[in-house]
């Protein structure tokens, strides 16, 4: 058999998803922004697919702009909050060192367009970022803080409640990038008052290349990114993928109806990879043991190679992943478990299972058979594993 267990990196698209999708291939086909009735068919579709995924968020439809997915709404975002930060001569943006690059990449560019970025460490081992490391970091001049909701790597979450909480007091928006909690755990938008919001479809079983940006009405205006268009109320321009958004609609609403059934049975099998690779000798848990995603596992394992242990795994019918997707042609060790303390040489030996609705026992049973004598078969061939039991390893 083959165990895919690689779903934060993407998702299969859903039956009840690619059902959706199919009449706007062949029948409701016509553009969203035409006054015919083709034209009309379509928009009622957009606006219909709106409504459905502002409903599973709790948001208001018109605080809903669709974009090509989680890394554009994230750009988006960033650019609206700075770009009204820098009217009023506020340039300061408050982030964490984990955050995906869509995130980092974009307030990089930023810092060569004079803003000053704030990146907060993080609790080692567990990922968490200190409330009382994100209030020390406001001042006047902040702008914005954008903290992801969980991270995609270690699949911790963080408090974002309470960052959202100070986040008002001082009046500075407050971005989350929630592309890998949306539809994996409850995510309410009134609830955690946040004024901006990220989402991606192909991580909950949605279509790829698509995503929505919710933006609370009355905090930002939203600045779009792409010229050419009034299309989403001026908010981005280029016709609308109403195939995918429709998509994304139907997977999302699936995702939230059963969400306490689907979330409950994969922490049940996150559990029980997390318990029994963890009798794995100098096999370290990455990320906080119970503020995690449901369907997160990530572990470093000292003496061997992430690339090594992924190629193996798949030659046995397991396809994993050392962390990010987007980085998967990288050398370097993740920032993210570097953030967490983990040296270099450990970092190099991670693996991250991802788990989804359709993720069964005999996977979780597949994956435990193998995971063990793969990382004791490349141990068997790894200097740096025995200089590690000759006392001269990092950890």
């Amino acid at each position: 058999m083959y165990a895919y267990l690689d779903n934060a990196a993407t998702t299969r698209l859903s039956p009840a998803a690619k059902a959706a999708m199919l009449p706007l291939f062949d029948e409701i086909y016509g553009n969203p922004s035409s006054l015919h009735r083709y034209g009309q068919r379509a928009s009622a579709a957009l606006q219909g697919a709106r409504e459905r995924i502002a409903a599973c968020i709790n948001a208001d439809p018109r605080e809903i702009t669709f974009t090509s997915g989680g890394s554009e709404a994230d750009n988006q975002a960033i650019f609206s909050a700075a770009m009204q930060g820098a009217k009023t001569g506020k340039k300061h943006i408050v982030s964490t060192q984990i955050e995906h690059h869509a995130v980092l990449h974009y307030l990089k560019a930023l810092e060569s367009e004079g803003f000053t970025v704030t990146l907060l460490p993080v609790e080692p081992e567990t990922g968490l970022l200190r409330l009382s490391d994100l209030e020390a970091s406001l001042t006047d001049d902040t702008c914005l803080v954008t903290v992801m909701m969980a991270n995609n790597e270690i699949g911790t979450i963080q408090p974002v409640e309470e960052i959202a909480k100070l986040c008002r007091a001082r009046k500075i928006p407050f971005h989350t990038d929630a592309a890998q909690a949306v539809g994996h755990i409850p995510v309410d938008v009134q609830a955690l008052k946040v004024d901006m919001l990220s989402l991606s479809a192909q991580k909950f079983h949605g279509p790829k290349g698509v995503g929505a940006l919710y933006c609370r009405r009355g905090s930002v205006p939203l600045r779009s990114i792409l010229l050419g268009g009034a299309q989403e109320g001026g908010r981005r321009a280029g016709t609308e993928n109403l195939p995918a958004i429709v998509g994304m609609a139907a997977a999302l609403e699936e995702a939230v109806s059963d969400l306490p059934e689907v979330s409950a049975r994969t922490a049940d099998y996150r559990d029980q990879l997390i318990d029994s690779l963890s009798e794995i000798d100098r096999a370290h848990l990455n990320g906080d043991r119970t503020r995690r995603l449901p369907g997160n596992v990530s572990f470093c394992f000292e003496g061997l190679e992430g690339e090594s242990l992924l190629l193996l795994l798949d030659a046995r019918g397991i396809a994993a992943s050392s962390g990010s997707a987007c980085t998967s042609g990288s050398l370097e060790p993740s920032h993210v478990l570097l953030a967490l303390g983990r040296p270099h040489e450990v970092a190099h030996g991670s693996l991250r299972l991802s788990l989804s609705r359709y993720t069964t026992q005999e996977e979780i049973d597949h994956a435990l058979a193998a995971i063990p004598p793969v990382v004791e078969y490349l141990r068997g061939m790894s200097p740096v594993w025995e200089r590690i039991l000759n006392g001269q390893g990092d950890n």
